[in-house]
């Protein structure tokens, strides 16, 4: 059996041998996702959030062919700073690695590499899910078709608001991907509490997350994620009616200007953060700290400790 390329830093390779609670989470958001310099700075303030929680944090990327799970203070910098850094999702992770590349990891990528290492919970923002005219575009995030294939938890606010959200959740039940709500019985929209549609299960506590988790286990085979849709604090989300009002002009705006494909998400999101004076991009960010310190909460009830003695 071959090696596997992974290399965990030395703080998540210890905390995971000890059974010690670790937090997976994604580069994307570093290089892709924010402006500089506030784009490192919230790098290390959701690392000093999931410590803060009592957990080890474990941001994924891949540098120079090489997939890493935890990152130091320098590479962590060269993901915020280098212009080179691609995206990388689930299937360009082999020939990243084959080429020697340097990239970014995406909820597919980071979902997997995380459970690769033995990973039980990652935090993210929103994720990807079912595109509008999906009829004609065939537009699907691999998001989906991954989770359906890996045993991690995934703490996040929903899906992106700029999606086909009832779509999304229904890929996800065929999927057989477990979905529960956090303190809602509706699933959350990314920057909105609610997206107006109903969970089927709801929790109150990290552990009752960890008991769902642990339910899985014993099911045995085969093995999905579960996703914990924790909606953003109503203080902080994007106001609903702007929110509303702003998504329809942009998808008009990308429409009219004949944007397609994988530009649509990135074009629709910053059309938001431009329009609605950054406040899209706050909602964003509040959600992705209340997923990362509940994600450190499910960790801490899940690990178990091994005994050195």
């Amino acid at each position: 059996m071959s090696q596997s390329p992974i290399r965990m830093s030395e703080e998540v390779r210890e905390a995971l041998e000890l059974g010690l609670p670790v937090v997976a989470l994604e580069s994307t958001i570093i290089s892709h996702g924010l402006p500089r310099p506030r784009n490192l700075e919230v790098a290390r303030d959701l690392e000093a959030v999931v410590r803060a929680g009592g957990a080890v944090p474990a941001t994924i990327a891949v540098l120079d062919g090489e997939p890493l799970v935890g990152l130091d203070k320098r590479q962590l910098e060269r993901i915020a700073n280098d212009d080179g850094m691609r995206k990388l999702g689930h299937r360009d992770l082999a020939p990243a690695l084959a080429s020697g590349a340097s990239g970014a990891t995406t909820v597919s990528a980071t979902a997997f590499l995380a459970a690769v290492a033995g990973i039980d919970v990652f935090a993210t923002g929103g994720l990807g899910g079912v595109h509008r005219d999906w009829v004609t575009t065939q537009d699907e995030s691999a998001d989906l078709g991954l989770l359906a294939r890996v045993p991690i938890t995934v703490v996040c606010a929903g899906v992106k608001s700029i999606l086909d959200v009832p779509a999304t959740l229904q890929r996800l039940e065929t999927l057989s991907v477990g979905v529960i709500g956090y303190r809602t019985a509706m699933f959350p929209g990314f920057y909105l509490r609610s997206s107006g549609l109903p969970v089927d299960w709801t929790v109150d506590t990290p552990e009752q997350v960890a008991a769902v988790m642990r339910a899985q286990v014993a099911l045995g085979e085969p093995r999905s994620a579960l996703i914990v849709a924790n909606p953003v604090a109503e203080a902080e989300q994007l106001d609903p009616a702007l929110h509303d009002r702003i998504l329809a002009e942009a998808l008009q705006a990308a429409e009219r200007e004949g944007v397609t494909g994988q530009a649509v998400t990135p074009y629709l999101l910053g059309y938001l953060v431009e329009h609605t004076a950054g406040a899209s991009l706050e909602a964003n960010l509040a959600a992705v700290r209340g997923n990362v310190a509940l994600a450190a909460e499910i960790a801490c009830c899940c690990a178990v400790p091994t005994d050195r003695g």
